[in-house]
């Protein structure tokens, strides 16, 4: 990818369908496998507003850290997604596959979205390669929490203070 000053990353979801460029995202650090960026969110929330993302490129994925106003970690969210690289127009748009998991500090996790999964493959909006990919991620993914090796992806984000 070319230099990250000039990176636009777009949000692609089936449901709600939408793309959004994430014109105030901050690119913190970009290589050939991941990107980090610190947001403020979209539409503000009382229970979060801001956190830093790490989208490993190379897996389908996207680790987030959502932060509560008073900077105390509300959880880890987990987020199936495909990306497509645009070279011509230095665009990366980032698609939700639907499928999530999420890690709260206190160890509980939930696996979230299935049935959005499940109603977008119905109604033709997602294809059953990119269903068959988000599950096989999902699995990857949930492998990795099971295992204990999910600190691998959050030393990503927490190593450098994100």
């Amino acid at each position: 990818m070319a230099n990250h000053n000039d990176l636009q990353i777009y949000r692609k979801r089936y449901i709600p369908p939408e793309c959004i460029l994430l014109k105030d995202d901050v690119i913190v650090e970009q290589n050939e496998d991941y990107i980090l960026t610190t947001w403020h969110t979209i539409n503000p929330k009382t229970h979060f507003d801001h956190g830093s993302s790490c989208y490993l490129l190379k897996e389908g994925l996207k680790i987030s850290k959502f932060y509560r106003p008073d900077d105390s970690l509300l959880f880890w969210y987990c987020d199936i997604v495909e990306y497509d690289y645009n070279n011509r127009e230095n665009v990366l748009t980032v698609t939700d596959l639907l499928a999530d998991v999420i890690l709260y500090p206190d160890g509980r996790m939930k696996v979230v979205d299935l049935d959005e999964l499940a109603e977008a493959l119905e109604k033709n909006m997602v294809t059953q390669k990119q269903t068959t990919a988000s599950l096989r991620q999902l699995h990857h993914l949930l492998s990795m929490i099971y295992r204990d090796k999910f600190d691998r992806l959050q030393a990503i984000l927490n190593d450098r203070g994100l």
